[in-house]
């Protein structure tokens, strides 16, 4: 049963040499995207956006579209439209001097050479060796799988944002092209709202990711194909799967496999010296004198009496010691097999209950940081309940004060005419107010 090889790879601002590209065209994937190559300003999110798209050659049968449009630049554009024009705003509100503000954060990011205006993340499960051996209507249920991907991403890297997700179906195996953008919150300088791609990916989030990714992806390609397939191991220096070999009961098999077919090297090499001794005795045969009373009959000597027996005892002997060697190799090469193959469904379904285990820790922690937010919402509702209840005391007080100022129209104090006919003009007072304070009939006389 094959292994699958699972891939994530996120563009880097390190390796923008011409060797570093040449052998991005050249990795493992065997596609010829760009893995390494960061997208530090407009014109490198254009070539993206070529590339993705497949604007060079006008050929998008082999592409799907998963999350955007057909331009991943525009894709980008409203992204940052939507996710930091308010932060701009603010920003720009609090500047003295115009020279501080900034009209575009889109090109001003991308005319800064310390920030990346976005980031590229290609996933790809499986390889050329495997894909090459599927039609077509095998390689496009990929497109479920990998949907399921570019969710996952975001619910497992919230602070980033996925503006473009485009699936090729015309290179040497299905891959994914995920463009979005990473934010930092809080800033203390600068806008409070900003890219900060170092602040969201670092090397030991970028391992914990694959690793969460890589399990969710078989999990979910086993359930949209119907199959137990297992993943690869991941590269020496990162974490590793259990693999069938690391088990120990795998191990003491395969070295009694391994003593046992040395064992059968020396049957073999047994069953060659029979072949030279029978040769041998082929000979004496043929050197065996006829009787010279009946022709039927032979003289044997007791030498060769003894050497014929010798032979055929060693040659019962040898047969008998192969036949028990192969017998019990056999056996174990099959127990070897079963007990793999139990070891692979064991994996499988340990894969599986990890990506299950991973999505319920995340809703759980999604319900648990909801549930913080809706105490702190109560919390806040309280306050303002008791606010509300002291003005409203307040303001019926006022009320009440007022109406017993002016509990007539002959006899109350101009002054607070005045006041009511100010506390109206401005809507502190409305028409139920004026009609509570039994002044509905001269409500024409406050507004005149």
């Amino acid at each position: 049963m094959p292994e699958l090889a699972y891939s994530l790879h996120l563009g880097s601002d390190k390796n923008k040499k011409n060797i570093s590209r040449k052998n991005g065209k050249n990795n493992l994937s065997g596609t010829t995207s760009l893995p390494n190559n960061a997208i530090q300003n407009v014109r490198q999110l254009s070539k993206v956006d070529k590339h993705n798209y497949r604007k060079y050659d006008n050929e998008q049968e082999l592409i799907e579209i998963v999350r955007g449009t057909s331009s991943p630049l525009d894709d980008v554009k409203e992204l940052y439209l939507s996710e930091f024009e308010e932060a701009r705003l603010e920003y720009n509100s609090k500047q003295s001097r115009p020279s501080r503000m900034i009209d575009d954060y889109f090109e001003n990011v991308s005319n800064n050479k310390k920030k990346d205006l976005a980031c590229e993340i290609i996933l790809e499960l499986g390889d050329k060796e495997y894909w090459d051996t599927k039609d077509e209507i095998f390689k496009k249920k990929m497109s479920e799988v990998y949907k399921k991907q570019a969710d996952d991403l975001e619910m497992l890297v919230p602070d980033f944002k996925v503006a473009s997700a485009i699936i090729h179906y015309d290179e040497t195996s299905p891959h994914l092209h995920i463009v979005g953008v990473p934010i930092k919150y809080k800033n203390k300088n600068g806008m409070e709202k900003q890219v900060g791609k170092s602040d969201v990916f670092t090397k030991e989030s970028l391992i914990r990711l694959q690793d969460k990714m890589r399990t969710l992806c078989i999990e979910e390609f086993n359930q949209t194909y119907s199959l137990d397939l297992t993943l690869k191991k991941k590269q020496k220096g990162r974490n590793r799967d259990i693999y069938v070999s690391d088990m120990d009961n795998y191990i003491e098999i395969k070295k009694q496999i391994e003593k046992n077919t040395e064992n059968l090297k020396q049957a073999n090499k047994k069953s060659l010296e029979l072949k030279q001794n029978s040769k041998d005795i082929k000979d004496k045969i043929n050197k065996i004198k006829i009787s010279k009373l009946n022709k039927d009959n032979y003289i044997l000597s007791k030498e060769d009496k003894d050497s014929f027996i010798n032979f055929i005892e060693q040659v019962d002997s040898t047969n008998i010691e192969y036949d028990k060697i192969q017998t019990l190799s056999n056996t174990l090469i099959n127990a070897h097999e079963q007990l793999k193959d139990k070891n692979n469904k064991i994996k499988t379904l340990t894969e599986n209950n990890k990506a299950l285990n991973l999505r319920v820790k995340i809703l759980n922690d999604t319900i648990k940081e909801k549930d913080n937010e809706i105490s702190f919402l109560k919390s806040k509702m309280y306050d303002l309940k008791n606010t509300l209840e002291y003005w409203k005391d307040k303001f019926e007080k006022l009320i009440s004060f007022l109406r017993d100022k002016l509990h007539s129209w002959y006899d109350k104090d101009d002054k607070y005419i005045d006041v009511v006919n100010d506390m109206y003009e401005d809507n502190v007072l409305d028409d139920d107010d004026i009609e509570d304070l039994n002044l509905s009939k001269q409500k024409d006389d406050f507004e005149r």
